[in-house]
């Protein structure tokens, strides 16, 4: 007579109130180790060109004679994690810096603000912060960090954001006959009215743009615009490499001391649901409800 067995092949997950060996526990925390943070860099502290003129950049500014610009140096860490490496740009409210985020191994942008003059962009980026599946999400800078850097007289709020390669304004210069090739503009086009249309529909927000603002000195004037326009759309940096090499070169030669479209500078930016008539915008710029002083929304930006 023949018999048939029938076999099962029971599979047991561990139970979880046992508990694993010792050499179990020493070999998983071992391995899910974070890397050791990036080590300082010592920047050299002489053989760099002196810069003749006695202000430059924002100390033309008159905010910074008062000290409200925060006195970033380059090599200095700030908010234990984030050591200066160079200079990115100023404006009449920040200061921009590149940086090395020590702890995550990544190069990022801080953007260092004028005392006390941060707290409408940083409610702004809040709102920019939250998850969507629009296509012009992407196109719309984000903020990895905060910090505040304390200081007499009054704190100053820090952004931290991703480096950002060459803004329109930059590749319309060096294009030949400084004219952007069709292709570049039909495409950068495409990825600001997308990015406007998040902005619109889904944040509630008007972008605006900065109000022209002139600042005076004794023998000659700064010019600062904001707005929707060539410099304030930005590439985005695929790759970090170039980063690498930046701070080698600031090493050995250190800087004169003393493409994917982003939208970039929000520090302006207000709702849209509300009803405004207040002058936005720079006068070469504004659009022409803004001029009459009629009731201005969404359509501003366009």
């Amino acid at each position: 007579m023949r018999t048939e067995y029938s076999v099962q092949l029971i599979l047991h997950t561990p139970d979880s109130s046992q508990q694993m060996s010792p050499l179990r526990v020493w070999l998983k925390s071992f391995f899910q180790r974070p890397p050791p943070p990036w080590p300082v860099i010592v920047f050299p502290n002489n053989g760099f060109d002196i810069v003749e003129e006695p202000v430059v950049e924002e100390e033309e500014s008159e905010g910074f004679s008062t000290g409200d610009y925060y006195p970033v140096v380059i090599g200095d860490v700030l908010d234990s994690r984030y050591q200066v490496v160079d200079k990115l740009g100023f404006g009449v409210s920040s200061t921009v810096w590149l940086a090395r985020d020590m702890r995550n191994h990544r190069y990022v942008a801080l953007k260092v603000y004028t005392r006390d003059d941060n707290k409408h962009e940083f409610e702004i980026y809040k709102q920019l912060s939250k998850p969507s599946q629009h296509p012009g999400r992407e196109h719309v800078r984000d903020v990895l960090d905060t910090f505040t850097l304390p200081r007499p007289g009054g704190d100053h709020q820090c952004l931290v954001q991703k480096p950002l390669w060459e803004s329109l304004q930059d590749l319309h210069y060096i294009m030949p006959h400084a004219r952007l090739e069709v292709d570049i503009l039909k495409s950068a086009i495409k990825q600001m009215l997308l990015a406007l249309d998040y902005l619109h529909t889904e944040c509630k927000l008007v972008h605006t743009g900065m109000p022209y603002c002139r600042v005076e000195r004794k023998k000659k004037s700064i010019d600062y615009f904001g707005d929707i326009k060539p410099d304030n759309i930005m590439q985005e940096l695929n790759s970090t490499s170039i980063l690498e090499k930046f701070v080698q070169d600031q090493i050995k030669k250190p800087s004169p001391r003393k493409i994917v479209a982003l939208l970039c500078d929000f520090g302006s930016a207000v709702q849209g649901e509300e009803e405004r008539n207040h002058n936005a915008q720079p006068e070469i710029y504004r659009s022409p409800e803004v001029m009459l002083m009629a009731n201005w929304s969404y359509p501003a930006d366009i």
